[in-house]
Formats: structure tokens, sequence, C-alpha cells
């Protein structure tokens, strides 16, 4: 993975998640994030980064709303948002980044999964 400056990863103790992808930065809760948090929210900064940070929260939002509708419950909304099924099903490839696609978020739109 490579290296991300830690002037852009941002402490904030009273965050509600382990962590936040707002471009450039990483917010996260604890002192110390391990590597698979932080390869998680850079892999939401390059979603932000094909999109646009504004057009990226919005279709978050939406997709969110969608599969809320969708499942009933916040959790299993939240996990099958094609941006988070995306983290997810890659944080523990530290390589990805490397290999990743552009727009490689949108093969998990239409494939989804409960959680």
């Amino acid at each position: 993975m490579a290296k991300l400056s830690k002037k852009l990863i941002i402490r904030v103790p009273f965050l509600g998640p382990d962590g936040m992808a707002l471009f450039p930065f990483i917010l996260v809760r604890r002192p110390d994030p391990g590597p698979t948090l932080l390869n998680h929210e850079r892999i939401h900064l390059r979603q932000q980064l094909e999109l646009g940070i504004v057009p990226f929260y919005l279709w978050y939002v939406i997709e969110y709303l969608i599969r809320r509708w969708q499942y009933s419950d916040h959790y299993t909304a939240y996990r099958n948002i094609s941006f988070e099924r995306e983290a997810f099903s890659n944080e523990h490839n530290l390589q990805y980044l490397t290999t990743r696609a552009w727009f490689a978020f949108s093969r998990y739109l239409h494939t989804v999964q409960k959680a």
C-alpha cells in the first residue's frame, strides 16, 4: 500500500464510525488505525476522486435510501451500498488500488447481497 501522509489522517475521537473518507482526508476515531481500515477509506477516496465529492455523497445517500427501502434496516442497507461493497470486499487486499479499474464500484450496483 502506498504511503498515506499522516497529515491527511485526522483523528476525531467523537466520530461515530471507525473511519470516514472526506477527500483528501481520512477521519479516524482511534489514534492508531490499522492498514485494513486505512485501505477501506483509501478505496472511498478513489471513488470520490472519480465522481467528485458532492456527486459521490449524493449518490451515496440516494443509494442508501433505496437500499433502506429494499432491506428495511440500516446495517443491511449500509453494507449493500455499492461503494461500501467494493471497499469491504477489497479492504484486506492492500495492493487493490494498484490494479483497480476506474469506476470499479459500478460492478457492485446490480449484484446485491444480504449482509
